[in-house]
């Protein structure tokens, strides 16, 4: 398990949540209600979701680095 507090939590949580985001993006139902707004506290989700879908194999290569960071090396 890792820590929220952490580097190596903070770094974990912003990957799911941009993977997540980018896999939402893909519903038409909540694409439309959750990643409509492109600013404020909303917009969050809405720029996760961008970056996880232009930098997708950015993005599977660093979550797998963690993966194996956390798996091997912690």
């Amino acid at each position: 398990m890792t820590n929220v507090y952490s580097f190596d939590g903070i770094l974990v949580f912003g990957l799911v949540l941009i993977c997540t985001c980018a896999y939402l993006k893909k519903v038409p139902r909540i694409n439309s209600w959750l990643l409509s707004e492109k600013k404020g506290v909303w917009g969050v989700f809405y720029k996760a979701a961008v970056i996880g879908t232009r930098l997708h194999i950015c993005v599977a290569a660093s979550c797998l680095l963690m993966a194996f960071y956390l798996a091997f090396v912690k």
